[in-house]
């Protein structure tokens, strides 16, 4: 591929024009890398509810034209000056925060928060010089969250890039680049279930489903799932969600039945509904003494999180995750890892596929709450 290097390379991209209209297929120019830059060949993307929701553009800052995508898989077609820790022919996974590893939060132990590199969803165009690497006829197409995978050919970050395995199935792993990371890791990073623990998952979609996952990987026992959907429990079983409630079918706080089902309270909760009601209900269904409830759902700007003191005085624990306290370069190769020795089962998270010719079939899916994620083959 690296004949390429240094050159526009023309390709297929799927263009949003403007809000809730269909993508289309255009012919794109895909300027070179710049300097920390990477450019590199999409194989496989997935279609994320976060591409749906800036898709839509309610409530937010509307940015078009724009080329959305950031759940993905490819191969490094060419570097920019000062890349050294890729080169042509790699395999990555594209993430939609980075790891630039000089700031604060990438030298800390603890955080995953890079300074340069956080999403930034109101951003379109790249760091390095304030513009986008895309564009048609001269016309500069918007990037998203610095990935645009719905395209054949992207220009990212080397911060936002993961090295991986190259014999680990792209068409698989690159559901690791968002939401099942999320799920997974706010489970084994976060709340950290003990062997024979109590687990309640609030929202059982990929991401509820992944934190469920989690939970099974660690052992617990009992993995209660918390949706307003019961048709979600025949699918959660498959995750090692073993018991279900449905808060519509119960005259008492959801937390309240939480305590009854489980003497007290579940020793561990993960929130991924982004509804500041089931985060207050997660935290309080949690064990005095010992509970830790942590929110993965992202809420309202305006929603206030509310509860007694007393809650925290009692020794239960809030905390919040952001992409599953993973940091992208240093961490995702190993979650890779997970699913190439058995340990993590990803087949079951990809419930339809569809060429990229087809891609606004993935938004339809989505858009009817079918399936969990569809895998789009970009050379289809």
């Amino acid at each position: 591929m690296s004949n390429t290097a240094g050159q526009v390379i023309r390709c297929r991209a799927a263009v949003a024009w403007e809000a809730g209209k269909p993508l289309v297929i255009e012919e794109v120019e895909v300027a070179p890398p710049q300097a920390n830059e990477v450019r590199l060949k999409i194989l496989f993307t997935s279609l994320c509810h976060t591409d749906v929701y800036f898709w839509e553009a309610k409530g937010q800052n509307p940015l078009f034209p724009r080329i959305y995508g950031h759940e993905a898989g490819g191969i490094v077609e060419s570097v920019g000056e000062g890349v050294t820790d890729l080169k042509a022919g790699d395999h990555v996974l594209p993430v939609f925060t980075g790891e630039c590893k000089d700031c604060a939060h990438c030298k800390s132990e603890e955080s995953n928060m890079c300074d340069l590199l956080r999403i930034n969803t109101d951003r379109g165009v790249m760091l390095n010089d304030g513009k986008s690497r895309f564009s048609i006829k001269g016309k500069p197409i918007y990037h998203f969250v610095g990935t645009s995978t719905f395209s054949e050919y992207t220009v990212v970050h080397v911060g936002c890039l993961a090295k991986i395995n190259p014999s680990a199935p792209l068409d698989k792993v690159c559901v690791l680049s968002c939401g099942i990371s999320t799920g997974l890791g706010a489970t084994l990073n976060v709340a950290k279930p003990k062997k024979g623990s109590t687990v309640a998952v609030f929202g059982l979609g990929a991401v509820g489903l992944a934190a469920a996952e989690g939970a099974r990987m660690s052992g617990a026992s009992r993995i209660i799932g918390v949706d307003l959907n019961s048709s979600r429990f025949e699918e959660a079983k498959k995750f090692g969600v073993t018991e279900f409630v449905n808060p519509k079918e119960h005259k008492k706080p959801v937390q309240e039945v939480i305590a009854e089902l489980t003497n007290g309270g579940v020793d561990r909760s993960i929130e991924c509904t982004g509804n500041v009601e089931a985060m207050i209900s997660a935290f309080e269904c949690v064990h005095d003494g010992w509970g830790v409830a942590v929110l993965v759902g992202v809420p309202h700007k305006e929603a206030v999180f509310k509860t007694h003191p007393v809650n925290f005085l009692n020794e239960r624990t809030l905390k919040g995750t952001f992409f599953g306290n993973y940091k992208p370069r240093t961490d995702i190769p190993s979650v890779v890892e997970k699913y190439m020795n058995k340990e993590l089962e990803l087949e079951k998270f990809i419930t339809h596929r569809v060429p990229f010719s087809e891609i606004n079939k993935a938004f339809e899916y989505m858009l009817k709450g079918e399936g969990l994620r569809c895998i789009i083959n970009m050379e289809e």
